[in-house]
């Protein structure tokens, strides 16, 4: 492979809290593995702090250098989730309400009893041009534009959307993914999800607690370049999430979504 077919990247840390030591930082060493899998070479991680020009500088000096920039942090609904707008200022273009995103976002808010508030509405603030990634824990969506992906700063829903854009990526290897719903707690399936995945080492398997719920509701996640393993794998967590709602008194719900 030449350098010129190499994917690279880079992951832009965002929040004073990273560097004052309060929050320790884990999101760089998941997107390096997720990258590893896709087959892109994760070529540098900065961190910055809540400063849009500092944001601005940094994502315009990433994006133009490596083929996807992941950002993590600032997009929440306080005054210093400045993410969104250090984006549409580096790109030049408005920050909007989306309207796709507050649907989501007040869809999720009706079933929880959760207040629509202008602070709140800043998470459904999007550039002009971007496209919404799916958060399967919190609704709130991150986006894409151009290059650029930014995400959420929390570990848990990160992830989560890192899962969703999987499939958007060009990498060295196609990576397929099935997902499959559990009714019970990551405490519950953990440990058997745990001992498939030191059986199935090549199938990447990750759980994801959905929030907001009226019930327990996990969604585990299962991906892999080796479509026929990557089945057996699914089949082997599928019976072990229906030995798990059998032990709790549950229906069984195993299908893919």
């Amino acid at each position: 492979m030449s350098e010129s077919d190499v994917v690279t990247a880079a992951i832009l840390v965002i929040g004073d809290e990273i560097l004052s030591g309060r929050t320790k930082d884990v999101n760089i060493g998941t997107v390096a593995e997720f990258c590893t899998d896709l087959g892109i070479e994760l070529r540098e991680a900065r961190v910055v702090s809540d400063i849009e020009d500092d944001i601005v500088a940094a994502l315009n000096a990433l994006r133009t250098r490596y083929t996807y920039v992941f950002t993590t942090g600032g997009i929440g609904p306080t005054h210093d989730d400045i993410t969104a707008d250090a984006v549409a200022k580096a790109f030049g273009v408005a920050l909007p309400i989306n309207a796709e995103a507050r649907d989501m976002l007040e869809s999720r808010w009706k079933t929880t009893g959760t207040e629509v508030t202008e602070a709140r509405l800043r998470m459904a603030r999007i550039p002009e041009g971007g496209e919404l990634i799916v958060n399967s824990v919190s609704a709130a969506p991150g986006f894409r534009i151009g290059n650029v992906h930014v995400m959420a700063g929390v570990p848990k829903i990160m992830q989560a959307m890192l899962e969703s854009i999987a499939p958007t990526l060009k990498g060295g290897r196609k990576i397929h993914s099935v997902s499959i719903p559990c009714r019970v707690g990551e405490g519950t399936i953990g440990g058997p999800l745990g001992q498939l995945q030191a059986e199935f080492p090549e199938v990447k398997m990750g759980s994801y607690p959905q929030m907001g719920q009226s019930f327990v509701m996990t969604e585990l996640v299962l991906r892999s370049a080796d479509e026929m393993l990557l089945a057996a794998a699914a089949d082997r967590v599928r019976a072990a999430v229906a030995e798990a709602h059998r032990a709790a008194g549950l229906p069984d719900a195993t299908d893919a979504y």
